[in-house]
């Protein structure tokens, strides 16, 4: 059986030690830091007073929110197949609270730090029979530690980016115990296929089974209602829904509609920052002055349509996108990365976005299918000038801007089904395995 070596554990101790100093200056790292401080003791104690030795237990484990939409569908589904399976949900960012609070689960938490001692005994005390990652938030700590006890360990909706750290010596190196300790690789593609066996993941148990995120950007859309208010900020006018920007994206974004709204005081802009802190938002407000804009109105505060509204709450983009006409996703500036291109797509309205997309598959999807424009230049002018180009186009051009957007819901469209034959997946492994016992009794509390 795989085990991580003591490169891997020192570096994991080394992060561990460092990180209450470093979260000190980082709001977002320090919330993930507390979060994980005892999340150890609350899955024990959940374990001891709900886990049912007689019931099956997949514990489903996801990095953020991205990785959590994608985990979504598969998870649904399967608790569709399996109704008495127990379910126990686990994440790393505070972002992905939120999500995790409102699946259908026994026990949802922070992931402890991938130390031997926590992460053993909180395989003890779970005794999962299948442990599944998203996307490639594998731990080496936990897979490996799982595949000893011999527990089931998958990934479901694997992808692995060209210019991936993991790919890099002596990254891989060091994870790579983890990813030989996996037992079935459900990847998005052929591509991630191959790098999955780079990694370490025995080709013969790898299988392409596409990306359940399109099932469940699909489910989201469907479960909008029609006259959920949010719609109301676009409706009647042509409007752009920018969505997960950073600050490059919203200088392009303040810049251009600076330049539409002379011309076309009837459009809208409905602009979604990543993290609406208080500092970020009022950065906006303060450009948008000085490009001689309209007041933005936070989204807290707006009761009627305006022509730029500032959104200051977070878990709303899927709704808000149905209220655009166009829309523009945030992340192609900067080295965070491209935001999901779907969610607008799957609107069936046109998407545009920057030009550091190569590492999206859907970004390059959209655009092959001429769903989608990507903005070439780096520069904030030129940036702001083809951006309005495309919106100006798209506000003029009906016919052009619906057929984008038609071939935008038939791209969506092609990629449902991944969710079904990943939980088919999932489910067979479980039946393939005898059921594990939860010897919860005697066991100490990792932290």
């Amino acid at each position: 059986m795989p085990h991580t070596s003591l490169g891997y554990r020192a570096v994991v101790r080394l992060g561990t030690a460092l990180i209450p100093g470093i979260s000190l200056l980082d709001p977002k790292l320090r919330e993930g830091h507390l979060g994980r401080r005892r999340a150890g003791q609350r899955l024990v104690a959940w374990a001891r007073s709900g886990r049912d030795p007689a019931r099956p237990l997949v514990w489903f484990h996801a990095a953020s929110v991205g990785e959590g939409l994608q985990a979504e569908s598969v998870l649904l589904e399967l608790r569709r197949r399996r109704p008495k399976c127990q379910l126990v949900y686990t994440h790393f960012s505070p972002s992905a609270e939120p999500l995790a609070r409102r699946l259908p689960v026994d026990v949802a938490d922070f992931l402890p730090y991938d130390l031997p001692a926590t992460t053993g005994k909180l395989l003890d005390v779970l005794a999962p029979d299948l442990l599944v990652f998203s996307k490639l938030d594998l731990w080496p700590e936990l897979a490996a530690q799982a595949a000893q006890r011999r527990v089931t360990v998958a990934i479901v909706a694997a992808t692995v980016s060209r210019g991936s750290g993991r790919m890099r010596w002596p990254v891989r190196s060091l994870l790579g115990p983890g990813y030989r300790s996996v037992d079935a690789a459900a990847a998005v593609s052929q591509e991630d296929a191959e790098r999955l066996e780079r990694l370490g993941v025995a080709s013969g148990r790898i299988r392409v089974l596409g990306d359940p995120r399109f099932d469940s950007i699909v489910a989201r859309v469907r479960a909008v209602a029609p006259d959920d208010p949010l719609l109301r900020f676009g409706r009647g006018a042509p409007t752009l829904v920018a969505g997960s920007t950073w600050p490059a994206d919203e200088e392009v974004l303040v810049e251009t509609f600076a330049r539409i709204h002379v011309h076309r005081p009837d459009a809208r802009l409905l602009l979604v920052p990543h993290e609406p802190t208080a500092t970020r938002l009022e950065r906006i407000e303060a450009r948008a002055r000085r490009a001689g804009l309209p007041a933005p109105v936070r989204l807290s505060r707006a009761e009627t349509p305006v022509p730029l509204l500032l959104v200051d709450r977070v878990g709303v983009l899927a709704s808000l996108y149905g209220a655009g006409t166009m829309a523009y996703v945030g992340g192609g500036f900067g080295r965070a990365g491209l935001h999901s291109v779907l969610e607008p797509a799957a609107w069936g309205i046109p998407v545009a976005f920057g030009p550091r997309w190569r590492d999206s598959r859907d970004a390059l999807v959209l655009l092959e299918a001429g769903a989608a424009e990507a903005l070439l230049q780096l520069g904030t002018g030129e940036a702001a000038e083809a951006l309005r180009d495309h919106w100006e186009s798209w506000m003029v051009d009906e016919p052009r801007r619906a057929a984008q957007g038609r071939r935008g819901r038939e791209v969506v469209a092609q990629g449902l089904g991944a969710a079904e034959r990943s939980a088919r997946l999932l489910d067979d492994l479980i039946s393939s395995r005898p059921l594990r016992r939860s010897p919860t009794e005697g066991r100490s509390v990792p932290g």
